[in-house]
């Protein structure tokens, strides 16, 4: 049976490129600039792609490692889902209070009941031992605070729940908390399958993970109580250090199996720059050193974190997902492709330069989307082969008279 959740992920990678093309109009003051369409922008690669490839691979993950066979679709969790995120995202251009507060509620219960399925798959065996399912629930429970945040954000919650600079806490509960925890999750996956070998050692993998569960708790309290340096640079610490060691690891394991001579390891691992890079720079916004334009870092690089980061790891996990469960290969490989490396990472280099070089930012961005917008397509095109295969061989299947 096709999985629903990745056949929804494809549908909205295809989306995504086209509001890029918005940002590129946008940026050359072709169209004008609509209130929550940057948001709608980032939503469509966040709750979109990611959640929904998450959402469509966990259980089937989790099963795996018991040895068990992937779980039947929950339905009620897919509409949950979409209908949720359809709501969110008619509400944010609007700033519709009402609409915002239903889908938020819609896709606040879809990830509970997500957390609960996973829950009894994977059994509280592999909750506390060297599975992925302790990372995914830990996620999981991240983007649950990001969504309470964003939503507040708004409608007006922050103050009641003494939010001191809401955007940032629910950027850092979904990019530092969910994303980076689920992505983690996955490589524990995907590298015995890719490589032959486990991604690192029991102790190793549960060092990563605590690391990354508690950084990220400091990175979003930071911010929720005001900036404060007691909770933001021990998270800052132990989140860069859990994220450069299991880039480390990444890279030895994918290099001992030669898959670096293809464009989907290079993906991985650089993927891995454009997360790096705004927490470098985070030190150097705390202490308000000179010349570093703290404020424009901090409303920018969350688009070339999106893209650069979550957009370019999707690029390589997607077609592997689609190839692996809705082809049934066994023999699936990371997706993307050397013009796609390119694209995306200069298209994140170029949403850099425009915080620095401010006379010129307009076209610089225009630019970057342009780029962005190029290596979405060519991801979109890999993995909508792989999905119309799939709906073409369904299709045939029930042709086939019994």
């Amino acid at each position: 049976m096709l999985n629903p959740f990745l056949l929804t992920a494809a549908f909205y990678l295809v989306v995504a490129i086209v509001v890029v093309l918005d940002a590129v109009l946008t940026s050359f003051n072709l169209i004008p600039w609509f209130v929550g369409l940057p948001w709608l922008r980032a939503h469509f690669v966040t709750l979109g792609v990611l959640a929904q490839a998450a959402f469509g691979v966990l259980p089937a993950f989790v099963a795996n490692r018991r040895g068990a066979e992937a779980p039947a679709t929950r339905w009620d969790i897919w509409l949950l889902l979409n209908s949720g995120l359809v709501v969110l995202l008619a509400g944010m251009p609007s700033v519709n209070s009402t609409l915002i507060i239903a889908g938020g509620t819609l896709v606040f219960i879809a990830v509970t009941l997500l957390i609960l399925q996973l829950r009894g798959i994977g059994g509280e065996q592999q909750t506390q031992g060297n599975g992925s399912l302790k990372f995914y629930l830990m996620g999981l429970v991240y983007l649950l605070v990001g969504i309470i945040i964003g939503t507040g954000l708004w409608v007006g919650w922050s103050e009641p729940l003494r939010i001191a600079v809401p955007k940032e806490a629910h950027i850092h509960a979904n990019s530092w908390g969910f994303a980076s925890l689920v992505f983690a999750g996955l490589l524990v996956d995907l590298l015995p399958a890719l490589t032959g070998k486990a991604l690192a050692s029991r102790r190793a993998v549960a060092a990563i993970f605590w690391a990354m569960s508690l950084g990220a708790l400091g990175l979003v309290l930071g911010p929720w109580l005001g900036g404060n340096l007691v909770v933001t640079v021990p998270g800052l610490a132990l989140h860069i250090g859990a994220t450069v060691a299991l880039l480390i690891l990444l890279a030895r394991r994918l290099r001992g199996a030669g898959l670096y001579a293809r464009a989907g390891a290079w993906h991985l691992s650089l993927s891995y720059t454009w997360i790096l890079l705004p927490v470098m720079m985070a030190p150097l916004i705390i202490l308000e050193v000179a010349n570093v334009p703290g404020a424009e870092i901090e409303a920018t690089a969350p688009q070339a974190l999106i893209y650069g980061w979550m957009g370019q790891f999707l690029y390589a996990v997607v077609p592997y997902f689609a190839a692996r469960w809705l082809l049934r290969d066994s023999q699936a490989r990371l997706g993307g492709n050397w013009f796609s490396l390119v694209t995306v990472n200069l298209g994140a280099a170029l949403i850099w330069a425009s915080i620095f070089l401010t006379g010129v930012r307009g076209p610089i961005h225009a630019a970057a989307y342009i780029f962005l917008g190029l290596s979405l397509a060519a991801a979109a095109w890999e993995t909508g082969v792989i999905t119309l295969a799939a709906l073409r061989r369904a299709e045939q299947g029930a042709a086939q008279p019994a």
